[in-house]
């Protein structure tokens, strides 16, 4: 039983469980920034770029048997080795996306949580001697008659 109990006080414990969140709404994150990419991104490089494919660029390394097409599907359902770069650039595309976005968000995410300038704190409460000094030294300046 301890082993357990060990082992609930790890998964309750909040590190745990921000984890957790963390990996759930980074795969989430992922499909968005890889949606960016391909849909919105990529069309623009490859219009930019003359109607590049990047997931197509490809350098044939083996001999294409003949009636193949020449094609990455194709070609590797033929079993011809292919060097594929292209698909290579799409990820480091994506990668690099996705590491400017985090740091977008951690910038803000720090920016916020700097608190603001705490207010100057109070004054210390006077010790009752300097408060009877002082009463003494008010009644001595100006004696009640």
């Amino acid at each position: 039983m301890g082993m357990m109990q060990e082992f609930r006080e790890f998964a309750i414990k909040g590190n745990v469980m921000d984890l957790a969140v963390g990996v759930i709404i980074g795969g989430a994150f992922g499909k968005i920034v890889d949606s960016v990419v391909n849909d919105l991104i990529m069309p623009v490089v490859g219009l930019i770029f003359g109607k590049l494919d990047f997931s197509n660029l490809f350098v044939i390394l083996g001999t294409v048997p003949d009636g193949i097409p020449r094609t990455l599907d194709a070609l590797r359902k033929a079993g011809v080795p292919v060097f594929a770069y292209g698909n290579f650039i799409t990820v480091a595309v994506n990668f690099l996306i996705l590491a400017f976005i985090i740091f977008i968000m951690v910038k803000q995410i720090n920016r916020l949580k700097r608190e603001a300038p705490a207010a100057p704190a109070a004054p210390a409460p006077t010790p009752e001697d300097v408060v009877l000094l002082r009463e003494i030294r008010d009644s001595l300046r100006n004696p009640q008659r």
